[in-house]
């Protein structure tokens, strides 16, 4: 059975076989392609104009306006700083004092450990 139908990138006419851009190798499938491509670098989205191919407009894209920037990807994880004077550790996570409601690290969180002046007298001996 030849159905003719017309291809509605190129204007060939195929049957219901070989219709599909990629069975008859469309070469004007890009023109119909409406997916829009994400740069690498930036996962920003990339607008195509209608008949420009995709991947000169990316590239384009990475060389010109790509707000890539490598130091992002390393993004500091331990910034919570030790208060207790010559500790130069850092944590993830801020570990609070209860009585002077300062910053120390682990080793140091308690309040014998870190000299606490928050109240005259510390809560355990810990």
């Amino acid at each position: 059975d030849f159905l003719p139908l017309k291809c509605d990138a190129c204007g060939e006419v195929f049957c219901k076989d070989h219709i599909r851009y990629d069975d008859h190798k469309c070469s004007s499938a890009y023109k119909k392609n409406v997916q829009v491509p994400v740069c690498p670098l930036c996962n920003a989205p990339i607008p195509v104009p209608k008949g420009e191919i995709p991947d000169v407009v990316v590239g384009a894209h990475m060389d010109k306006n790509c707000k890539y920037n490598p130091a992002q990807q390393k993004q500091r994880i331990f910034t919570n700083k030790c208060l207790k004077p010559g500790c130069k550790r850092k944590e993830m996570m801020k570990v609070v004092c209860e009585q002077c409601g300062g910053n120390f690290c682990i080793k140091h969180r308690h309040p014998l450990d870190h000299d606490c002046k928050g109240s005259s007298h510390p809560i355990s001996k810990a």
